[in-house]
Parts: structure tokens; sequence; C-alpha cells
């Protein structure tokens, strides 16, 4: 008996010792971080809360027909010059296509799923929220979508005055910028890559569009054409939109800085391009499903032309 008092003694006296060895290999605990206010649910929704939220496909706001303020003098060449353009009324969707959605026409249709290369995918489960909106889509990615939906893509001068609204300011939010009221400039606003699309309040246009300044770039209709403003205010106009290299993309993303965040920003590459800052949103006419624009038939016809010669 006296030997087993002897071993249960040593055993309890070797547990009493290691708490303090394991207490300093743990180490301290960790402080409970406060939320910064910045980042509060007064300045944004949270992603915690935006994750729950089942978010409408035909959400879309009316942009009444009339004049707006289009391009900037303050802005680039192929800003210029600042000019009253004016559209008759048509829809756009109030939020970028988001992941959940995009992947329902995958399933739908067949249609090849949102990726890029396997060397860039370090970052593409960050991306992949439901409500994020989707990213790694191609140009011609997009209109299928908008096709599937009904709907197609937003003209150049369509998401400009969305986004701008009709007095020609530089922010959705208007004049000035302080802190983060949009999803851009790397991860001090709170994210490190996309977030949930309408997590910004103040990223809201005055029509209620929202995420028109940050989150992620967008595709738009037009072909670029770095003079396109030029040609628009000279007599005639530009009758039919020109067919180049490149399609436009307009907005900022979640990486932008500088001048890329002004809304009258024109961005563009080629269209087949996929890339973790680049998604979309549609748009729709009073008429509903609108013809293929001309740009649209001549690039099919491009693409005709070549497979008949292969």
């Amino acid at each position: 008996m006296d030997t087993r008092f002897k071993v249960v003694f040593l055993l309890a006296i070797l547990v009493m010792c290691s708490l303090p060895i394991m207490g300093i290999l743990k180490g301290p605990p960790l402080p409970i971080e406060k939320p910064d206010s910045q980042f509060s649910p007064s300045n944004k929704t949270s992603a915690s809360t935006q994750k729950n939220i089942k978010l409408s496909e035909e959400t879309m706001v009316e942009i009444p027909a009339g004049e707006f303020i289009l391009g900037s003098n303050q802005g680039g060449y192929n800003e210029k010059p600042q000019h009253a353009s004016t559209l008759g009324i048509y829809w756009i969707d109030q939020y970028e296509v988001t992941y959940q959605q995009y992947m329902a026409f995958v399933e739908a249709t067949g249609h090849r799923q949102p990726g890029p290369p396997s060397r860039y995918a370090r970052k593409l489960e960050a991306l992949r929220g439901i409500n994020q909106p989707v990213t790694y889509v191609s140009w011609n990615d997009a209109v299928a979508y908008c096709e599937w939906k009904g709907k197609r893509l937003p003209t150049e001068r369509e998401w400009e005055k969305a986004i701008r609204g009709s007095d020609g300011r530089t922010w959705p939010w208007g004049e000035g910028r302080e802190g983060f009221p949009a999803n851009f400039d790397g991860e001090e606003d709170g994210y490190e890559v996309t977030a949930p699309v309408g997590s910004f309040s103040k990223d809201q246009s005055m029509y209620g569009v929202y995420d028109g300044a940050g989150n992620v770039m967008e595709w738009v209709e037009d072909w670029y054409v770095e003079d396109i403003y030029s040609r628009a205010v000279k007599p005639g106009g530009v009758r039919s939109q020109p067919v180049s290299t490149y399609k436009t993309m307009r907005g900022g993303g979640y990486t932008s800085q500088g001048v890329d965040l002004r809304i009258t920003n024109r961005s563009f590459i080629v269209p087949d391009f996929r890339d973790e800052t680049i998604g979309f949103r549609c748009a729709r006419s009073k008429e509903g499903k609108e013809a293929a624009s001309l740009a649209t038939e001549l690039l099919n016809v491009i693409q005709e032309n070549r497979s008949s010669k292969g």
C-alpha cells in the first residue's frame, strides 16, 4: 500500500510541476480585439451578415431618362472632354454578379467555370464566398451570363450614369475621400480581397447602385477607343461603336489606387482576359432583352471568318 501511495504522490507532483511549463509553451492569452469604429456595422455591412443574405438575381435599379455629365477634364486624355450626354430609361443590376449567381448559370448551361490558370490560384478560395462578386470571367463569359438572364452588359455611358449620377460627381457619395468608403487601395478597409457585394454603404450611387468605386473592375459592352469622347463632341458624333483590340472596363477594384479610383477612369484589356480583380453586372433596356449590339455582331462575324479560314 505504501508503494502505491508513493507512486500516486510522485505522479501528482509531476503533473503540478508541468503546468507552468505548459503555460510557457502555450504563451500568453491572445488579446480580445476591439472592433474599429471605422469598420463597424454603421459604416458597412459585416461579412458575417452578408453571407446569410440571399440576393435576388432580378434586383435591378431603374435609371431615369435624361441628361448627365460624361467624362472629366481633370482626368486622362481618354476621359476628355467632359460633356453632356443623354440616355433613355434603362435598368442595371444593383449589385455586381455574385459567385453563387454565376455558378447557377454554369450548372444550368455547362459553361466553363470561373477560374485562372493553376499558377494563379493561390487566392481562389478566398474569392468564392457566395455573395462575393464573381471574378476570373472574361468579357465573353460575362456576355454569356447576361444573355442567359435575358439581359446584356451595360454600355460605358450607362455604367457611368448609374454610378456617377446626373451631377458629374467624382465619387458615388459625392466629393472628397476620407477613410475607406469602398473596397479599394489594399487591405486597410478590412478586406484582403473582394467583399460581399453591398458591404460598403457609402459606395452607393444616388440611384442605389452599389460597389462602383471598389470591389472589382467591371466589364462593359464597348470596345475601347481612346478618343471616343473627342469624336462624340464633333459634328455628326459617333454613329456606330468602333471595333478595336480591347474591351473597356469601368470602376475600381480592391487593389486599385490613385487615379484608377475615379468613376470617370477608363480601363481596357483584351476580351479573353480573366483576373481576380475583374467582374461585371448586367443591364436591360426598356424593351427587355435587347438585340445584340453592333459591336457584338461584328465580333461574331470576325469569329466566324476565323473559323472558316481554319
